[in-house]
């Protein structure tokens, strides 16, 4: 698999760079999911190839197929206990380390192996830096019994954080709704501007019906920027 356009390069350049820099031989790892983490993947069979050791845990069942296919040792979470680390793309990621995540449709098993896993290291194309979150439409994952309500008790929290009455929109259409991995709904929320995530966060989590929300907040610990040239920065939060 090749990079097809700039964006691609700078995916790429973030993912080898993160494995370059964090991953050391032996680790028990999370596997993000979604584009650049891919790519991630993708590189990390590359070096398993060559030697490197590590065994990995899948935040998705197509990241699974994927490590299987390249050829990288799989272990179950509940087996392993805490992870070393895990490396994993973000939909935004602002100067905090505060992370959107859950474009993929991923967003609860990525938040439970991340959450299981001393470090965590954002990979991201540098289109993904913002100043503020809610650029990138927040997803919200719900059951689906009932889903309405659980939707009229977000548009109450969204009201009283100042946000108004954001578009919600259901994840493949309300005829066909995708379904994850979990076999939830997920709720894209175009907020705009989110000006205190963490206290967002917690509100919405005690919505009944609401299971995950794609606020990564106190999450990460790292950040491998990556540009289309091939450079890249590392933050540290």
């Amino acid at each position: 698999m090749q990079p097809t356009s700039a964006q691609d390069e700078a995916k790429k350049a973030s993912a080898a760079k993160a494995i370059q820099r964090f991953l050391q031989d032996g680790m028990t790892i999370g596997l993000g999911s979604g584009t650049t983490s891919r790519w991630f993947v993708r590189i990390l069979g590359e070096r398993v190839a060559q030697g490197l050791r590590v065994t990995g845990v899948p935040s998705s069942k197509s990241t699974g197929q994927l490590a299987e296919e390249v050829g990288v040792k799989l272990a179950d979470l509940n087996d392993v206990g805490q992870l070393d680390m895990t490396i994993d793309g973000a939909d935004e990621i602002d100067p905090k380390g505060q992370m959107i995540k859950g474009g993929g449709a991923n967003l609860l098993w990525e938040k439970i192996v991340a959450c299981a896993s001393k470090k965590m290291v954002c990979i991201v194309d540098e289109s993904k830096l913002v100043d503020n979150l809610g650029r990138f439409p927040l997803p919200v994952e719900v059951i689906p019994f009932a889903w309405r309500s659980t939707e009229r008790h977000m548009r109450t929290v969204f009201k009283e954080n100042g946000l108004g009455e954001p578009r919600i929109e259901m994840r493949g259409g309300l005829e066909k709704p995708l379904v994850t991995d979990s076999g939830h709904y997920l709720l894209d929320c175009h907020l705009e501007k989110i000006p205190k995530p963490e206290s967002l966060g917690k509100q919405l989590k005690q919505i009944p019906g609401v299971v995950e929300h794609g606020l990564f907040i106190g999450i990460a610990t790292d950040a491998v920027v990556g540009h289309a040239t091939g450079d890249c920065e590392i933050f540290t939060f």
